[in-house]
């Protein structure tokens, strides 16, 4: 985004009011930067931070549906890397208001652009959070397109992701990992967790993330630092047919 652009100018100023605790303040300075917008790519900005201020979750949604609907108004690299973190944001404004089979459609949309979210820690946070929404959603709908398969292509309730549907980590390694992560956590070993937390959080199920999660665990494996019950354990989640 252009630093120099009036409405991004308010789009900060009103963050920074956040971060101060004055709700107020921020809201209607993203109130102005949504009145003074230019065009569509303006008022998809506003959008996004006017959604963080409303009083119930239909309004919520409402707007969030606003910003992403302006960035496909718009539809060029400007708004590429907005992608993720606008289907997120519908996925967890879809979920306030008890409907996680959306919500995994928007979910399913963020992870299939995942990539094109800025590299670094904004990008990691995406991730993150696009993982954990999957995770969480994923049996209601599984349970949805059981009950009515005739609904799974409409453009409201799915065939969101019929492309390319993310595949969770297989429930025995993935409890495994957790019960290791949970000891590292419990004893600070740092290492460790620098080193697998980010694929673990992060695993969105594509052939890139098995490796990226076996090697990391390869490398703890490696280092030879960890307890032998642990060392073995490891060795075993590393050798399981679902890291493969």
């Amino acid at each position: 985004m252009d630093p120099e652009l009036p409405v991004v100018r308010l789009c900060v100023a009103g963050m920074q009011a956040e971060a101060e605790g004055r709700a107020g303040t921020a809201r209607a300075l993203f109130q102005q930067a949504w009145d003074s917008a230019a065009d569509d790519y303006e008022a998809c900005i506003a959008a996004h931070y006017l959604a963080r201020h409303q009083n119930s979750p239909e309004e919520t949604l409402r707007w969030n549906q606003e910003c992403l609907d302006r960035a496909d108004r718009v539809g060029d690299e400007r708004v590429a890397g907005f992608y993720p973190s606008l289907h997120l944001n519908m996925g967890h404004a879809c979920r306030q208001l008890g409907r996680p089979a959306l919500a995994h459609t928007h979910f399913l949309r963020a992870a299939e652009r995942v990539e094109q979210a800025p590299e670094g820690q904004y990008g990691d946070w995406n991730r993150f959070a696009i993982a954990a929404g999957l995770r969480d959603t994923a049996g209601a709908y599984e349970d949805f397109t059981r009950e009515d398969s005739a609904r799974e292509g409409s453009a409201e309730e799915g065939g969101a992701g019929a492309e390319w549907v993310p595949r969770s980590l297989d429930e025995a390694v993935d409890g495994r990992v957790r019960e290791l992560v949970s000891r590292w956590c419990a004893r600070g070993e740092l290492m460790a967790l620098g080193l697998v937390l980010p694929a673990y959080l992060g695993y969105l199920g594509t052939a890139a993330d098995r490796v990226r999660l076996r090697s990391a665990l390869h490398m703890v494996h490696a280092a030879r630092r960890l307890p032998a019950d642990e060392q073995a354990e490891l060795g075993a989640v590393i050798g399981s047919a679902a890291l493969r």
